[in-house]
């Protein structure tokens, strides 16, 4: 039986989290509005959907010419994900706006050296998908453009608040920071229970 709640709570935490698509959203939406940011969110859905049936490939592939890969995937996942939470813990809150590009070739193109979604593609199809699904291709390519669509609604909703969550997470960077480091222990603990 799939486990639907530790899955989402990865998936969420992670797509919500700062990384690139989210900082850049942010920031082209405090300089450009919301609106005019649209372009860039949908260039990072369209390569962030490319990636994620990119891992999805790549780690069926693995699966199926080496089956005794999910140990050491499982590992390598947990450890990521204490490592994010370490990070996410000691995290000052503070942003930076250095860079900037809003275009919807940026945003695509973005996802192809973004080291944090190409991670969070691998670790959610080789730990939670596909145990369950391997060889199914519909299911597969279904779960593929869900991490896809739960990343670029992470990164609208980046936009559409940018200012809002950047002051939130000045003021508030330490209780927010606990609570996502302790969501992401969990998920590296949950790897192992099922």
């Amino acid at each position: 039986m799939f486990h639907w709640i530790p899955f989402l709570t990865y998936v969420i935490v992670t797509a919500i989290t700062p990384g690139p698509n989210n900082i850049m959203s942010m920031t082209n939406a405090n300089r450009k509005g919301f609106t005019k940011t649209l372009p860039f969110n949908f260039g990072i859905y369209t390569g962030f959907s490319i990636v994620m049936i990119l891992c999805t490939a790549f780690c069926s592939l693995l699966s199926t010419l080496i089956p005794k890969i999910k140990l050491p995937m499982l590992i390598v996942g947990a450890l990521y994900m204490l490592y994010l939470a370490w990070h996410t813990y000691r995290s000052t809150g503070e942003i930076d706006e250095g860079s900037t590009h809003d275009g919807f070739l940026s945003g695509c193109l973005l996802q192809f050296i973004n080291p944090k979604i190409i991670i969070y593609g691998i670790v959610s199809m080789e730990a939670y998908i596909l145990p369950y699904y391997h060889g199914q291709i519909v299911p597969l390519l279904a779960y593929a453009m869900l991490l896809s669509t739960i990343g670029f609604v992470a990164t609208v909703c980046w936009s559409a608040f940018g200012s809002l969550f950047k002051r939130l997470f000045s003021k508030h960077a330490k209780v927010v920071n606990v609570i996502m480091a302790l969501l992401l222990v969990y998920c590296a603990i949950s790897l192992f229970l099922s």
